[in-house]
């Protein structure tokens, strides 16, 4: 069986973050056709998935160390795949030039630049700004791969208009989920039996800390003004002590702390809050959202590239008084609550559960696979990048890695 090798920024923890779901999505696709590897230089948490159980190879690898390039020559990998751009600039030259034949593939997670660009312009209040060193580093990273994965098309607009990155390297790849069936749905608790609103997000993500600032400042007093008796829990991994001062009992706001599973405890509820002001890629919160059952009030970057801007699971608003008054109106509306739960049943098993998308990726990667050197000949400013990057970045990880030998 060909080999597919992972190299991971961190150990997944898909009960922490959308980014460790969507990994392991992937691990659990390419298991089916491929022997997987997954090799990571960070720490294991008490989080971290037992990649062990599902088959899953697993190797404790070291940054800037040429014990990785005895490692990957040994493993000769078919295909790589860099969980994020940062890893690709780590590892990338490595593969290149130890492993020259394998398919490298950069999972983007979602775009940084993007991310970071629209955090700034929050912050300052300024024009955004895409022309930063993060923009560079990252789209570099998607010009020196052979193949990256994108979860957005707004991103992928992004980067083939406004960057000039060619189609044939982009690859949409939204999560990848299975069908809801009936008994499922069946089992859900229904408008009645829920109460109170809820919020999930790790706070290791800027953007999830900035929401709830956000629901606690402006957000949540209007809505309390209408729904006295109402509560809202926030949920998060990794929360500081920052969040935890904004735990008020009296004024029905509760920070809870990680959620051990997430869809579970967003079916208790009746309305997930979401006024996301800056981010990128697809928000895991609500798709989770839509899985359990519990429609949703989120702002359009929330929901940017998630639908087809005609029906969403809940409302989508970004001035504070329409947010309120449309997160009143779900609370109270049972009508209008299981009309728009309905909405994102189907929004689910449309986009979100159409696996289509994961078996056009392996048919393309087997495409690739067959005469991968032809398929490079069109990139050739992917090979000037990786040629400039190769050299540089190798003398400095060299220097780096005498450096700690000549320290310990």
């Amino acid at each position: 069986m060909l080999k597919i090798l992972f190299v991971g920024l961190v150990w997944p923890e898909p009960t922490s973050s959308a980014a460790g779901w969507r990994i392991l999505h992937l691990i659990r696709l390419f298991s089916r056709h491929y022997e997987v590897h997954f090799a990571s230089a960070a720490g294991k948490s008490e989080y971290s998935f037992d990649l062990k159980n599902i088959g899953v190879n697993e190797h404790a690898i070291q940054l800037n160390d040429s014990s990785f390039d005895d490692f990957i020559r040994q493993l000769s990998p078919t295909i790589v795949i860099f969980d994020r751009f940062m890893v690709e600039e780590q590892y990338g030259w490595r593969v290149a030039e130890h492993c020259p034949d394998a398919l490298r593939i950069l999972d983007t997670e979602d775009l940084h630049f993007v991310r970071l660009a629209r955090q700034e312009a929050f912050k300052k209040g300024a024009p955004l700004n895409f022309d930063t060193d993060v923009a560079k580093r990252e789209i570099a990273a998607i010009l020196r791969s052979d193949l990256s994965l994108i979860i957005s098309k707004t991103e992928m607009g992004l980067l083939v208009d406004s960057f000039a990155v060619s189609p044939e390297r982009l690859f949409y790849l939204p999560f990848q989920e299975e069908k809801l069936q009936d008994i499922h749905l069946g089992i859900l608790p229904t408008f009645e039996q829920r109460k109170d609103f809820v919020f999930i997000g790790n706070f290791v993500h800027e953007p999830n800390w900035r929401t709830v600032e956000i629901l606690k400042h402006k957000i949540w007093p209007e809505i309390r003004k209408k729904e006295p008796h109402a509560e809202l829990h926030i949920f998060g991994a990794y929360a500081s002590e920052k969040v935890f001062q904004l735990h008020k009992p009296k004024e029905g706001f509760f920070i809870k702390g990680r959620a051990e599973d997430a869809r579970q405890t967003i079916a208790n509820y009746k309305v997930l809050l979401a006024p996301i002001p800056f981010g990128a890629g697809t928000k895991g919160k609500l798709v989770d959202a839509m899985y359990a059952g519990t429609p949703s009030v989120s702002s359009n970057i929330g929901v940017e590239s998630m639908y087809d801007n005609q029906d969403w699971a809940g409302f989508v608003e970004d001035d504070v008084l329409p947010f309120v008054q449309k997160s009143v109106d779900l609370y109270r509306n049972a009508e209008v609550w299981k009309e728009k739960q309905e909405i994102g049943f189907q929004l689910f098993n449309h986009i979100y559960a159409d696996t289509s998308s994961s078996e056009i990726l392996l048919s393309l990667i087997r495409e690739i696979l067959e005469d991968i050197v032809m398929f490079r000949k069109s990139n050739f400013i992917g090979k000037i990048l990786m040629h400039q990057y190769l050299q540089s970045t190798k003398y400095m990880s060299l220097w780096i890695e005498a450096k700690n030998k000549n320290l310990s």
